[in-house]
């Protein structure tokens, strides 16, 4: 009887199936820009999905609401020798970072027709923030921006998000132009 009660206890149990861990599938839709305006010394391409919010100071954020990510933008006149202290601020600003960072690859851009000059960091890790750039003409115009997401930074998470708008800032700096106001 102890053998029968055994035998039905174990014949009546599903084979054990190990399931694959699951990975998120993240589409965004291809990016199509159009041209900001500022109302400062400076206009750029921003992406249709996001959205120019002008802060007093020629401040302004690109607000990415369904990514639920901004780009800060700060604006600086170049006066008085001070190119020197912003640069050391903005490579500063970006090297903060480097307490969860596992990597900062900074790459130079240059781009002579528009006077434009900077570098684009890339801070890759669980950092507050995953981009850092600035962009200078050297004589008047100094700009720097961050890339930040309302989100607990976990970069493996939020990986795909952060490649899709570090390809929107290449495309800010890469269309960026200055003006006169």
């Amino acid at each position: 009887m102890l053998l029968i009660f055994c035998i039905s206890l174990t014949a009546c149990q599903d084979d054990v199936v190990i399931k694959p861990d699951a990975e998120l599938r993240l589409d965004y839709p291809t990016a199509t820009y159009n041209t900001s305006e500022t109302g400062c010394n400076y206009n750029f391409m921003i992406n249709d999905n996001a959205v120019l919010v002008k802060n007093r100071n020629c401040a302004s954020k690109v607000a990415y609401p369904k990514m639920n990510a901004t780009i800060y933008i700060t604006y600086q006149k170049v006066e008085n020798n001070n190119l020197d202290s912003l640069l050391y601020d903005a490579q500063k600003l970006a090297y903060n970072h480097d307490i969860k960072a596992n990597s900062i690859p900074e790459q130079v851009f240059v781009n002579p027709d528009n006077k434009a000059f900077g570098i684009f960091y890339s801070i890759n890790g669980n950092a507050a923030s995953q981009s850092h750039f600035y962009l200078t003409d050297s004589i008047q115009h100094f700009i720097t921006g961050s890339l930040y997401f309302e989100a607990k930074p976990n970069f493996d998470s939020i990986y795909p998000a952060v490649v899709y708008l570090r390809d929107d800032i290449r495309a800010m700096m890469e269309t960026l132009e200055w003006s006169t106001h």
